[in-house]
């Protein structure tokens, strides 16, 4: 570079092109050796919350990473406490994040804050957050490194087993043992609730004593579900078992492994088996020969996963969705040596559940250029912490939320240069995800603005997926975006899609045509249609 270079970027940054391996004013250096603009500690929050750090980044590790948004959500807890705790409950709840853990993390920080009155909300909140019992081993896990064991988190924890359905209690109970090195017999022991109400007090003594034969007949004799489950336990063939888990309603997890490779069996779960469950299970139940062309399983599957409302009240975030049908459609497990033939109307079934998962989103009219991050960063990032799936695979789907909802939406993948995909409504998922990964080089989020320009194309908004850690262009994508408006359309929005929770933006907060947000949001397409009709 040039010493005239030089001055102009010392003395007038916001003047000319500048690289962006050098800073405009305001910037902040990101993981990549580019330059973003930071985001504020309530924007990393939600991404945080939505995204997780659990698979890092390519740039930065998971423990790294993690740290960095840890100290994020220290800081909003310091600013505002209780708006913290509300923001985690509302999320948590709101089914806009693929994974609880984060909202779990998020809280067990609240609860050892300074602040009693946050520490008691943090508390109040944990039903809320931690909705099963999988969910409060897991807090568990997270709690006991950031503080005591102390009166109030053993009263939060008792409220957790008091405030809880004696049947709901059972079925937890049944299904979630231990995780994160707890088992719920340690935080019943731990907490020591106590209720009025019998079914609760046979089933809490149960569970502390679970070896325990008047306890075990207490229990038997209190919940049905915990009579099924021991009487599955004492059956003497399948058809007897299958029979059991249909009168009881047994869940999967109450099943002998020695039984779970019965077709009979598989058939008997399936009859009450709750969405995410049938999701996650539909490659054993194919292996089984349970799911197959032409069975009445695989049209009674097929059914539910295009039923909107089921979704909706299953919380199935599109990224679980999209994960299923990644990994149904390829026929073999990741871990370990499970196969089977996917049956093609459940895999139809999940392309259509990719799409009703984020609910009815009305066109926008608008001149929408959709523009996918495929450098090697991406393919490297993990996303929202699944460990077999990236965020290139993920923005490919993201894309195509778009372009089966927007009449007017132009698909490009761009790394350091930009290339149109002809991406169509009626392509599969699987199909737009192989296109993408043919290509894998640097970070240049300029080039969605700079191939727009190249092209003469007129487009109202650029919808761009990125992870951000943009670094090889010769402009910042700040100054691309502003010869675009002021050569073609001075009204043209942007709006960034972050898929992994960094630090940073390569839009600004102050501009009232740009707007960044968590990119795997199950809300996202909702929050961008309403910003764009703004």
């Amino acid at each position: 570079m040039s010493y005239r270079n030089i001055m102009k970027s010392i003395f007038n940054r916001g003047a000319g092109a500048l690289p962006q391996s050098m800073p405009l004013a305001g910037q902040v250096a990101n993981a990549a050796g580019g330059h973003y603009f930071p985001v504020n500690d309530w924007t990393r929050l939600d991404r945080f919350l939505v995204l997780g750090t659990e698979g890092g980044t390519y740039y930065a590790g998971a423990l790294a990473l993690t740290l960095d948004n840890a100290d994020a959500v220290l800081r909003c807890l310091d600013e505002d406490g209780l708006l913290t705790v509300r923001r985690i409950v509302e999320i948590s709840q709101s089914g806009r994040a693929p994974r609880n853990d984060p909202a779990l993390f998020a809280l067990a920080l609240a609860t050892a804050h300074g602040d009693q009155g946050v520490r008691r909300a943090a508390l109040d909140a944990l039903p809320k957050v931690a909705r099963t019992g999988t969910h409060l081993l897991t807090f568990a896990g997270y709690v006991e490194t950031v503080r005591g064991w102390g009166r109030a988190l053993r009263r939060g924890v008792a409220g957790w087993f008091t405030g809880m359905e004696p049947e709901r209690l059972a079925l937890q109970a049944v299904k979630y043992r231990q995780r994160e090195g707890w088992a719920l017999r340690d935080l019943l022991r731990l907490a020591h609730p106590l209720t009025d109400d019998i079914v609760s007090r046979a089933l809490f003594d149960w569970i502390a004593h679970p070896e325990d034969a008047r306890a075990i007949a207490r229990a038997r004799g209190a919940a049905p579900l915990v009579d099924g489950l021991y009487r599955l336990r004492d059956a003497t063939s399948v058809r007897q078992a299958a029979d059991l888990i249909v009168r009881y309603s047994l869940p999967r997890e109450a099943v002998p492994t020695g039984l779970l490779n019965e077709r009979e069996v598989w058939d008997a779960l399936l009859v009450a088996m709750p969405m995410m469950a049938m999701v996650r299970n539909l490659a054993k139940m194919t292996a089984v020969g349970l799911i197959a062309p032409g069975t009445a399983a695989a049209s009674y599957v097929a059914e539910r996963l295009t039923d909107a409302e089921q979704l909706r009240r299953a919380r199935m975030h599109p990224v679980q969705i999209l994960l299923a049908l990644r990994t149904y459609a390829q026929g073999r497990g990741v871990l370990g040596g499970l196969t089977w033939a996917p049956a093609p109307k459940v895999s139809d079934a999940l392309d259509e559940a990719f799409d009703r998962s984020f609910g009815f989103v009305a066109p926008t009219g608008k001149r929408i250029l959709v523009a996918v991050d495929v450098s090697g960063s991406m393919h490297w990032s993990a996303c929202a912490g699944s460990k077999v799936m990236n965020c290139l695979e993920a923005g490919a789907a993201m894309a195509m939320s778009f372009v089966r909802t927007e009449d007017q939406a132009h698909v490009i993948a761009f790394d350091t240069g930009a290339r149109a995909v002809g991406v169509s409504r009626r392509q599969r998922l699987d199909d737009v995800t192989r296109t993408f990964s043919q290509w894998s080089g640097g970070t240049d989020i300029a080039q969605p603005m700079l191939y727009a320009l190249d092209q003469g194309l007129e487009v109202d908004a650029f919808v761009v997926v990125t992870d951000n850690e943009t670094w090889s262009g010769r402009q910042h994508p700040v100054q691309a975006l502003a010869a675009y408006r002021k050569r073609v359309n001075p009204e043209a929005k942007a709006v960034v899609m972050a898929c992994s929770a960094n630090g940073g933006s390569v839009v600004p907060d102050d501009d009232a045509h740009a707007m960044g947000i968590a990119g795997f949001d199950a809300a996202a397409p909702q929050i961008v249609n309403d910003f764009l009709r703004s």
